[in-house]
């Protein structure tokens, strides 16, 4: 047990003496199953449930990092009949559910700390039907942070976490994790880690090195799946995955007891089917706008997977103006579906459905403003922008975009003056003797002066930081 799991003990207890622990009520059965792997950015709830009208029988979120989740406010949306996990401080949503994929959403989770962990699963425990730890993802962040791929160098951490969850929750807990070059080493891993109590096991082909366009270790999944009891989900064959007959093939080839799709469901998730066959990317894009729609899914998370669907038509005439488009309304109109758009929003307008405006923190007391007053003086600009991050590519940041105009111009580097209070920043930006700032506080001293350069842009006259862009992305109120 780690010092993490220590101090997590009194609490472990009270949980006990509630009859909130290790009740294991509910169960999921991972044997015979087609399920939709974790995709960061794609597997948000209308994507999920694309892929569920297609016959996937388990759907993952995309991975959730444990810190993020632990902060968010479970709120019960009654305008979309959703159960929402928001951060409360930029009204942003971590996580959103709707009834009918209650027994067939598995959450995973991006953690390093058993204590964390627990903490995060119990926020959604009575949401999901399952909690999964993420030990494969080999991305720098999650490695850096002891997440992902890097438990699979500490067997210790790895089996804390899952030990802490499977007593502790009344749903089963599952891992999904990637193979050593060596044999034996992933055998033994695999075994500690079912020794641990876990429903299943995801096992990804490759190593933490290597990447889609290595070659899949099929052999070596089939060999884990005559070590282990519990399931084994075989993942990593998309590159050889084309219609539900390939997905069974690749069953076949691994000896899994059920497969996960990321990759070629994200082309295309009507491979799922094992009626229809595959599906024009278009109709199948229609239905998954529809969903974006009836859940009120934010622009620019709607646009990433549309993006990755439409794939390399994104160069025909329509997918050019698609590129184009900012607005979720925009996007409808392109596929047909505007009224449709118009209807829905006139109906949660009379709802009563909150924006992110909404759910955020009030401005600071105007008492606790007053040493603010440079930031409101009247030769100023002004805005009430937000920095929604899904909008910006890490090349097009608006900090990014304002450096390269300010060199370009011979200006003297931006400079910003950031504040804070109460947990909320605004940021002061001086660029060319002029001044600019956000009225919009923001959680972080990043968003703050990101805000204070999207002000900034919009008052140079940069076309796609027009206020009428802004506006329609939902930038700007």
């Amino acid at each position: 047990m780690t010092k993490d799991t220590q101090r997590y003990c009194p609490l472990i207890k009270v949980l006990c003496l509630l009859g909130m622990a290790n009740v294991n009520e509910a169960t999921v059965d991972y044997s015979n199953k087609i399920i939709l792997a974790p995709m960061v950015r794609m597997n948000t709830l209308p994507f999920r449930l694309l892929s569920l009208d297609h016959g996937v029988d388990l759907v993952y979120s995309e991975e959730l990092v444990d810190h993020k989740l632990v902060k968010t406010e479970r709120r019960v949306n009654d305008v979309l009949g959703t159960v929402d996990f928001v951060d409360p401080l930029d009204g942003q949503i971590v996580f959103r559910t709707c009834p009918r994929e209650k027994n067939k959403i598995i959450l995973q989770i991006g953690t390093a700390s058993a204590e964390r962990a627990l903490e995060a699963a119990k926020k959604v425990e009575k949401d999901v039907a399952g909690i999964d730890i993420n030990m494969g993802c080999p991305k720098q962040f999650s490695l850096a942070g002891g997440m992902g791929a890097a438990l699979l160098s500490t067997p210790d951490v790895a089996c804390d976490i899952l030990t802490t969850l499977v007593n502790n929750l009344s749903i089963p807990v599952t891992c999904k994790v990637r193979v050593f070059t060596n044999e034996n080493d992933t055998i033994a891993l695999c075994k500690r880690l079912e020794a641990c109590g876990i429903a299943a096991i995801g096992v990804h082909g490759r190593t933490k090195a290597e990447r889609p366009r290595h070659a899949n270790r099929v052999d070596m999944i089939r060999t884990l799946t005559q070590h282990l009891k519990i399931p084994v989900i075989a993942n990593g064959g998309s590159k050889h995955i084309v219609d539900y007959p390939s997905i069974l093939k690749f069953k076949a080839v691994t000896n899994a007891s059920s497969v996960m799709i990321a990759r070629a469901a994200q082309d295309n998730c009507s491979i799922f089917s094992p009626t229809t066959g595959v599906k024009d990317i278009h109709q199948l894009i229609k239905e998954y706008l529809k969903y974006c729609v009836d859940y009120d899914n934010s622009a620019p998370n709607s646009k990433y997977c549309v993006q990755s669907m439409l794939g390399s038509q994104q160069e025909s005439p329509l997918g050019r103006k698609f590129l184009e488009s900012q607005s979720l309304e925009k996007m409808c109109q392109l596929w047909g579906l505007g009224d449709y758009w118009l209807e829905k929003k006139a109906k949660y307008n009379t709802g009563g459905l909150r924006s992110r405006w909404e759910v955020t923190p009030a401005p600071p007391a105007k008492k606790a403003r007053t040493q603010y007053s440079d930031m409101d003086a009247s030769d100023v600009f002004s805005l009430n922008c937000a920095f929604l991050r899904n909008l910006y590519p890490v090349e097009k940041l608006p900090k990014t975009l304002l450096y390269a105009h300010c060199k370009f111009q011979h200006y003297d580097q931006p400079k910003y003056e950031t504040t804070q209070n109460e947990k909320l920043f605004r940021s002061l930006l001086t660029v060319n003797g002029k001044q600019y700032t956000s009225q919009f506080w923001e959680k972080n001293k990043r968003n703050a002066e990101q805000g204070a350069a999207i002000v900034c842009l919009s008052a140079l006259s940069f076309p796609e930081y027009s206020q009428t862009e802004l506006r329609e992305t939902g930038v700007l109120r």
